[in-house]
């Protein structure tokens, strides 16, 4: 916690230092302009799913979940004397789930701890845009707390674009600091350890999970036709990397709590391109190659297709695919060596292959949804995910976002 409150005092000191350099120097002929509202957007979503892989119950067993998000974010723009511009965007997210395999953490109580949980994370950033020197800085500060963890996270931005705005580079950093209480399954609790349910939280342990990324992605205009980017995104984390409450079965009978490595570094590298098909349909694909030190690697393919029915209507068909492998650490139930260091039987860790595939409708006319006129756009999404690996895994999901100017 230390690390990030020094960072943020550093960061803001250092945005302040150079803000009172710059009204020193402000040129004549440009006057601010004051704070406004530049839009509000609304996105409410559902999502039900269904498996037969539990990682709670060792790799067997229901794994049935909902989830119910909404999420509001307002958009303030400023101008200031040289002509920049500022945009603070403030975000609230509020999710409610139900899931019956995290019932089975303690399967002798009527409703074990986070059967159900209300998931709470805010955000709030800041982004200033310059055209003359054609560069975009910013930084976000996020919080998020649930039953049995709390995170924060720091994020700062930079962009420089060419003078003729054809390509751009972009650096990203930021970490999220969380701490995770560990709810263990009942019968693996040492003496006098509490079950973490509502009166019950007296006696538990508390780990740190400390999680470092970066980005760097490089956008291209190749033509008015096609526009390409490509995205480097390592990550570094340490602490508490396994889930407290999920069983390990072992060939010998034996059962004990997941155990993984207390560090991982990923790298993921990914290629995006669109492709204008005249005014009514755009190509967007995106190929994302991901490996790690735990032996997992991955191929991700996605093609998105928004076809224009009306200047005012469009549909948008996407389809995902992806492959990966397991990690080293990983078996399905009972398969585990009594003598290994790291076990888990998370289905997620595992080899599989898993499509998502689904379709989005936009409508934003222009005088506004059912003549509101800054009621700008309403969009609605289905997706249906499922995983080949005979888990059983299938998901739905379904989107509804507004968005008003």
């Amino acid at each position: 916690m230390k690390k990030i409150t020094l960072t943020v005092a550093a960061l803001l000191g250092w945005f302040g230092s150079v803000s009172a350099q710059i009204q020193d120097s402000i040129p004549t002929g440009y006057k601010a302009k004051k704070l406004k509202i530049e839009e509000v957007n609304f996105v409410s979503g559902y999502y039900n799913q269904n498996g037969n892989n539990s990682a709670i119950t060792g790799g067997i067993g229901t794994e049935k979940l909902f989830d119910i998000a909404n999420s509001l974010e307002i958009k303030l723009t400023k101008t200031d004397k040289r002509n920049r511009v500022h945009t603070i965007s403030g975000e609230l997210n509020i999710d409610f789930y139900s899931s019956a395999s995290q019932d089975n953490i303690d399967p002798l109580t009527i409703s074990s701890a986070s059967k159900t949980d209300t998931h709470i994370y805010p955000t709030i950033s800041w982004n200033m845009k310059n055209d003359q020197n054609h560069t975009n800085r910013g930084a976000m500060f996020s919080y998020s707390t649930e039953y049995d963890y709390k995170s924060l996270g720091f994020n700062v931005n930079f962009s420089k674009s060419s003078k003729d705005n054809n390509r751009e580079i972009t650096f990203k950093a930021g970490t999220y600091q969380d701490t995770y209480t560990a709810i263990l399954p009942s019968e693996l609790r040492p003496n006098g350890y509490s079950s973490g349910a509502e009166g019950d939280k007296s006696n538990l342990y508390h780990k740190p999970r400390n999680t470092y990324n970066g980005s760097v992605s490089l956008s291209q205009i190749v033509n008015k036709r096609l526009q390409v980017l490509m995205i480097v995104e390592p990550t570094y984390q340490e602490g508490l990397l396994s889930t407290p409450f999920h069983r390990t079965y072992f060939t010998d009978g034996s059962e004990k709590v997941e155990k993984l490595p207390g560090t991982r570094f990923k790298l993921p590298i990914g290629f995006r391109g669109s492709y204008f098909l005249g005014d009514k349909i755009i190509l967007r694909t995106f190929y994302r190659f991901y490996a790690d030190n735990w032996g997992m690697k991955a191929h991700t393919f996605s093609l998105e297709t928004p076809i224009k029915i009306t200047p005012f209507v469009s549909v948008s068909p996407f389809y995902r695919f992806n492959t990966q492998t397991s990690i080293r650490y990983f078996a399905p139930y009972k398969q585990h060596d009594p003598n290994s260091e790291f076990y888990s039987s998370d289905y997620d860790l595992s080899a599989f292959q898993s499509h998502f595939v689904g379709s989005g409708i936009r409508f934003a006319p222009p005088g506004g949804i059912m003549g509101m006129r800054h009621f700008a756009s309403l969009e609605l999404r289905y997706g249906h995910f499922y995983r080949n690996a005979g888990t059983g895994m299938q998901s739905n999901i379904i989107t509804l976002a507004a968005k008003f100017k």
